[in-house]
């Protein structure tokens, strides 16, 4: 007997040591200097080298053929896997607003991560019963009020038979405002992706408390049980009726693993037993430490720490000191090199999109620019927030690209849906001058050390002109954003810059080049306007240099001098003339092409939230200017 206390004192002793963190050292924490600075949308923070963003889907509402193929116009948390080689995006959609009907899941795919495929919805609409309320004081469904959708984990790869299968979630919003994932809702649906890029059934992984499998015997109306209960009808069928047995263990495993679970905490039942932790906590996300240990993140940068694979938690959960987050999603994840990064918002609002390093998956030290732009929300609506935002990477499990590099999806204004690519190791320096002439470079790696912003209507791309030749080419027709491609070199307080561009017109578009500091300010500005002419940025005012025609090609030439604010440009090895700084700074790093002006709006004062629509929000210029970059350096 004394034995059996004594052991018991021992382990509550234990136990009491292990929650006893040092939230300092023991969990996430940041210990670095960079902050972000809302003024500007980029936060005024270094680039990672080699970002590659990309626009995958632009809502449209007048042209859905351009689109998605509904015009819907709220398209938001998107979730990404990699599988037989193959990238996969689903994310959620809406006619005009968050949480008002209707709602279903689109999937994008693409082998190569560039070229992606017309969305396709893998999870449609769901029609809620007729008479389902939540409460007794809430308004009933009518029987035609569609489901909205509202999932925080997206992908599930079996490790056992291999299979690839799509999870999301059907809730229910009965009026204006009303909350989608609540407890209230309907269920957790699933079915499988197949190689062939087809689809299984669809079956509920997993029911809330006013659905059950009884309620597969009758259709049409609610289904009493012996002891009362009321169950309404659903129109998929549970997943343990399909025949394919290693579909059936794929799904036991989702809903046994504590780390999957977790992210379901939203949607389901606030008692549901298979929750780990029953807290109001919002979008997990997770990754395994070198000592077997979890790291797990939620909205506002909280964080914890598993012993034991997700089961447990420490306790109090509070958010991780040094990290500025608000109530956009944080993403972690192990790095290709064995290092890790946490990719979030490092504001109050959802701008920009930054990503920050560790050694150790617990001490983060640096903070660099992943995505700095906001495109104009072209369409009004409920909880709109502007920014890139709700960023999601493979998750553990859920495949491993092989160019090593960190995957992301997020949303831009949940509106259109965008991927990036980040190179591994992440940095923002550069060591050495480079000379970079395109079609020079081996296929596929022209852009290895560029940073691209890449639209559908505006891209940003490797292409071969006529005569075969590789160039950077920016194209733009987009009348509310722009293409840009950014180049970090080896910080300068002298130096020389060279690049050569052939203009497809001089009637429409605009190129501006800049010189900028470390962070992101220009000092210099070269630029290609609609009505035939280069200019440089003098103050206030413009001079122009020259005129340009269409289909030729024109190397621009700078040599810097900050010392003195001072620099000289020739066009096609003219006649320099010197020219002043338009903003001083010590020292230069960035070179940026962009096919638009710069834009300052939306500010932190900007309201949250628009319902109006942007004027001519679904038209595209009628004419497309055309930008192609043959080459770029500089020297010290």
């Amino acid at each position: 007997m004394h034995f059996r206390l004594f052991f018991l004192a021992v382990l509550v002793a234990l136990s009491a040591s292990a929650q006893q963190l040092d939230p300092s050292k023991d969990l996430v924490h940041y210990t670095g200097t960079v902050m972000s600075n809302v003024d500007y949308h980029d936060g005024q923070l270094q680039p990672a080298i080699g970002v590659h963003c990309q626009q995958i889907m632009r809502a449209n509402r007048e042209m859905p053929e351009t689109a998605d193929g509904y015009g819907w116009t709220y398209n938001h948390a998107p979730m990404i896997a990699y599988w037989n080689g193959r990238f996969y995006v689903e994310y959620l959609s809406d006619p005009v607003s968050e949480h008002v009907p209707g709602g279903q899941t689109l999937l994008v795919t693409s082998e190569n991560g560039t070229d992606w495929s017309f969305p396709e919805v893998i999870f449609p609409e769901y029609v809620i019963p007729e008479g389902f309320h939540k409460t007794a004081n809430s308004p009933k469904a009518d029987g035609k009020t569609t489901a909205v959708m509202h999932q925080r984990v997206g992908f599930y790869v079996s490790p056992n038979s291999g299979k690839l299968l799509a999870i999301a979630f059907y809730g229910v919003s009965l009026f204006y405002k009303d909350d989608p994932n609540d407890g209230d809702g309907i269920g957790r649906v699933v079915r499988e992706i197949n190689r062939d890029g087809s689809f299984g059934p669809i079956y509920f992984l997993h029911y809330n408390h006013l659905f059950n499998p009884e309620n597969e015997k009758d259709k049409t109306a609610p289904v009493l049980t012996a002891d009362g209960k009321k169950y309404y009808p659903t129109a998929y069928p549970f997943y343990k009726k399909s025949k394919d047995k290693k579909f059936v263990a794929a799904c036991d495993e989702i809903l046994s693993n504590p780390l999957y679970t977790m992210q379901m905490v939203e949607e389901s039942d606030r008692n549901d037993p298979m929750i780990p932790l029953q807290r109001p906590l919002k979008a997990f996300s997770y990754y395994h430490l070198d000592n077997g240990d979890v790291v797990g993140l939620w909205k506002h940068a909280l964080t914890s720490i598993s012993h034991d694979g997700g089961k447990t938690w420490y306790e109090s959960i509070n958010r991780a000191l040094g990290f500025v987050n608000s109530n956009a999603k944080i993403w972690g994840q192990r790095t290709s090199d064995g290092r890790f990064a946490t990719i979030y918002n490092p504001s109050e609002y959802r701008w920009p999109l930054a990503i920050s390093t560790s050694d150790d998956g617990l001490n983060y030290t640096d903070l660099m620019l992943v995505h700095g732009e906001i495109t104009p929300l072209r369409y009004g609506g409920n909880y709109k927030n502007r920014g890139p935002q709700y960023v999601r990477g493979i998750q553990e499990g859920n495949g491993t690209p092989e160019d090593g590099k960190i995957w992301l999806t997020y949303s831009m204004n949940k509106e259109d849906i965008w991927v990036c690519s980040i190179p591994v190791p992440v940095t923002c320096k550069a060591t050495e001058h480079q000379k970079d002439v395109f079609n020079e470079m081996a296929d596929g790696h022209e852009l290895d050390a560029w940073n691209t912003y890449d639209l559908k209507w505006a891209s940003t791309k490797i292409e071969k002109d006529e005569a075969g030749v590789k160039a950077l080419v920016l194209r733009d027709r987009d009348p509310f954003d722009y293409a840009m491609a950014e180049k970090v070199f080896p910080s300068s307080d002298s130096f020389s810059l060279a690049f050569e561009v052939e203009p497809g017109q001089n009637d429409c578009g605009l190129l501006q080049a800049e010189v900028q500091d470390a962070k992101g300010q220009p000092s210099i500005r070269v630029s290609f306007e609609a009505d035939g002419k280069i200019y440089t940025k003098a103050g206030a005012r413009y001079n122009s240099i020259g005129s340009y025609k269409p289909g030729e090609k024109y190397r621009i030439e700078l040599k810097v001098d900050c010392l003195h604010r001072s620099y000289t440009v020739r066009v096609n090895r003219g006649a320099p003339s010197t020219k002043i700084f338009f903003a001083p700074a010590s020292r230069l790093e960035r070179f940026m092409l962009r096919t638009g002006s710069r834009r300052t709006f939306p500010d932190p004062d900007t309201p949250a939230e628009t319902y109006t629509d942007l004027e001519n929000a679904s038209k595209v210029e009628p004419q497309q200017a055309v930008f192609r970059v043959y080459s770029f350096e500089t020297t010290k």
